[in-house]
């Protein structure tokens, strides 16, 4: 506890070691001085004084630390504010507790100034003690000191730390009735940063509106701000007021719209900075890298590469950027060339590993997922929760039970990593691909966390498949709870009940349906074609320019493939309308539009690559296959699960997904 009134203590003789105090102990000789005028003793005490912070600069140990206080004893300069407050950063610094040395030598100084109490306050909040920083501000006022712009900016960031926002209104009272830091951007930035961190992006605003001058921190803190809660348009608005943008802005815009899922808008944006000739780092290409992989699009994968060298960053040296390439080539359908940069890394960790991983496993590459694994595991680099889901996925995909329980259990007796409840999810997905429906819910049942719609939604579509009416109950009235609103999972039970042949119960989920003014989501595809054009589909809009082509290439398919035997799964439409206009709006889903421009469009010696937003349907996955099959074209689907390779009427999923 530190007290409110200071007390001066005596530094025991064993507190600094003997051996540093020797010649502290010898009484000098009675010679007679020569006159020093006053401006030569002002220089030497001044090169003295360097020479100590100097020393304190380069301390690393306790043990130097101690040698050069004890030089500072020695020369009499225990009372120097500017050589304590250095001593007191430098323990701070490698982490000593501050009541075991450093608030004992405060403690010596009989007129410590405002910069040694922020010092020490400082270093006790960057100990976590807050409560002592609290009371030693308060006996700095108590003894008149005023603080400085550092002693508010230490405080800000300790209320942020320990999550009190009623401390933190309190100290930016402070600054109030104190005075004389309206106009103090150090002391008004850390204020919005605090606010910001601790949720109250509002109050973060209302001080940057008060600034009567603001620098890029001000402005970048918000941008920043607002982009991680998702509000990218107030993010865009204070990116375009801001008089001078540099890198750190930019990237901050870059990757805003990258994790709010807007990589259009993230590559433009990026474009820009590239023409305005803004310096580009790590950051801002990882940001750009994993909007390409949401986009899906060559053309913009080999831009990036492209800049990426030229910029001379080697993603076989750089472990970022290189884990970033991996997930992006994967993501782009290209498997093999995310292997090619992985295989190339000099030097690898968890994060490449788990994004080769997850590449393997959306791919449906399984076997060549756990290799990867269990190599990673022998060379001594322990997984991440990542890594265990990116596996655990591989598992579920193809549909191997035991090795994934072996993994899973792995997870906290090996590894020491509790199960969470996305691996709760891919074990629950795994079992119920696999039949095992019973355990998938006896699973669900004893999990020592709460489940959620993933874990619940993947039992559900476990049901679908096995045709299980009554666990798929089970599994939806917990998800109308949690997901209230998802169309997709009243879809999926209504199916299953359709299966069942329980047509009242259809009845009663379409009416449910009908009662919330669910719609679904409206299905997006796109695929890129000549010159690296990204064509956009969107289900049921016939307004493209070739619409009239595409319906006719459509029609002739549906003729051949009946022709096969294939039939429109009419339960894969969630309106009560009757059957045939439900066949009308199954052939103009978003993917069979872009399939048909993709035929018209593409050489036939390359693969169409076809990305969706939303899970693709059941009819449109038997018509892929049926499609690849007729036409001898390789198609590739990714929709918001996983990838899907369609080659001589087979999908690489095995028609479980």
């Amino acid at each position: 506890m530190v007290h409110l009134s200071r007390k001066f203590t005596v530094i025991p003789l064993n507190f600094i070691p003997k051996q540093f105090l020797k010649y502290q102990q010898q009484v000098p000789p009675q010679i007679t001085q020569p006159f020093i005028p006053f401006s030569e003793l002002q220089n030497q005490r001044y090169l003295l004084e360097s020479e100590l912070i100097s020393a304190l600069n380069g301390c690393t140990s306790l043990t130097q630390i101690q040698q050069t206080h004890a030089r500072i004893l020695r020369k009499g300069l225990e009372q120097c504010c500017y050589i304590i407050t250095k001593l007191v950063r430098s323990l701070t610094k490698i982490e000593i507790p501050m009541d075991s040395y450093a608030k004992l030598v405060f403690n010596q100084v009989k007129y410590p100034n405002p910069f040694l109490w922020t010092a020490l306050i400082r270093g006790y909040c960057l100990q976590g003690l807050v409560r002592e920083s609290v009371f030693l501000y308060i006996s700095m006022r108590k003894e008149n000191t005023l603080p400085v712009s550092f002693t508010f900016s230490a405080l800000f960031k300790a209320c942020s730390t320990v999550l009190d926002v009623n401390l933190g209104r309190q100290i930016h009272a402070q600054t109030v009735l104190i005075g004389g830091f309206d106009n103090d951007l150090y002391v008004k930035n850390s204020l919005i940063e605090m606010y910001v961190k601790l949720g109250f992006l509002e109050c973060g605003r209302k001080v940057f509106a008060e600034l009567p001058e603001r620098d890029l921190i001000s402005w970048t803190e918000l941008i920043v701000a607002y982009a991680k809660i998702g509000d990218m348009e107030s993010a865009g608005e204070l990116f375009g007021q801001l008089p001078l943008k540099d890198m750190v802005a930019w990237t901050a815009m870059v990757t805003g719209y990258a994790q709010n899922a807007k990589p259009r808008e993230a590559l433009e944006l990026f474009e820009r900075m590239q023409n305005e000739g803004v310096k580009t780092d790590e950051v801002t290409l990882v940001g750009v890298i994993s909007a390409c992989a949401q986009l899906g699009a060559a053309k913009y994968s080999n831009w990036i590469r492209a800049i990426v060298e030229n910029l001379g960053i080697d993603p076989t040296r750089c472990v970022v950027v290189g884990s970033a390439l991996i997930d992006m080539y994967s993501k782009c359908g290209n498997v093999e060339d995310a292997y090619k940069v992985f295989e190339a890394m000099e030097e690898r960790n968890v994060f490449s590993y788990s994004s080769m991983i997850a590449g393997f496993a959306m791919h449906g590459c399984a076997y060549a997922a756990l290799n990867l694994f269990h190599e990673m595991v022998n060379m001594g680099i322990k997984p991440n929760r990542v890594t265990f889901i990116a596996v655990l996925t591989a598992c579920s995909h193809s549909r191997m039970v035991e090795q994934g329980r072996q993994i899973f259990a792995s997870m906290e007796e090996k590894f020491g990593i509790s199960p969470g409840v996305d691996h709760y999810a891919c074990m629950v997905d795994l079992l119920g691909r696999a039949g095992l429906l019973e355990d998938a819910l006896k699973l669900v049942e004893t999990m020592p966390i709460e489940p959620n719609g993933g874990v619940w939604g993947a039992l559900l579509g476990s049901c679908r498949t096995y045709s299980n009416p009554d666990i798929a109950q089970i599994a939806a009235n917990h998800l109308f709870e949690l997901e209230p609103n998802a169309i997709g999972n009243y879809i999926l039970l209504s199916n299953i009940y359709a299966s069942a042949g329980r047509w009242n119960d259809v009845s009663m989920v379409r009416k449910l349906m009908r009662e919330k003014g669910l719609r679904k989501n409206p299905g997006c595809s796109w695929l890129e074609v000549k010159k690296g054009v990204i064509e956009e589909f969107f289900a049921g809009d016939m307004t493209h320019p070739r619409s009239g082509e595409m319906k006719q290439v459509l029609e002739h398919l549906l003729n051949r493939l009946k022709a096969t035997g294939y039939k429109p799964n009419t339960n894969s439409v969630a309106y009560d309308v009757n059957d045939e206009e439900k066949r009308r709006i199954l052939i103009t889903h978003s993917e069979k539009l872009a399939l048909a421009f993709g035929l018209l469009s593409i050489n036939a010696d390359y693969p169409i690559r076809i990305m969706k937003n939303i899970r693709m349907c059941e009819d449109c996955h038997s018509f892929m296959c049926g499609v690849s099959q007729i036409t001898g074209r390789v198609v590739i689907v990714r929709d918001n699960l996983r990838f899907h390779h369609f080659l001589d009427g087979k999908c690489s999923c095995g028609n479980f997904w």
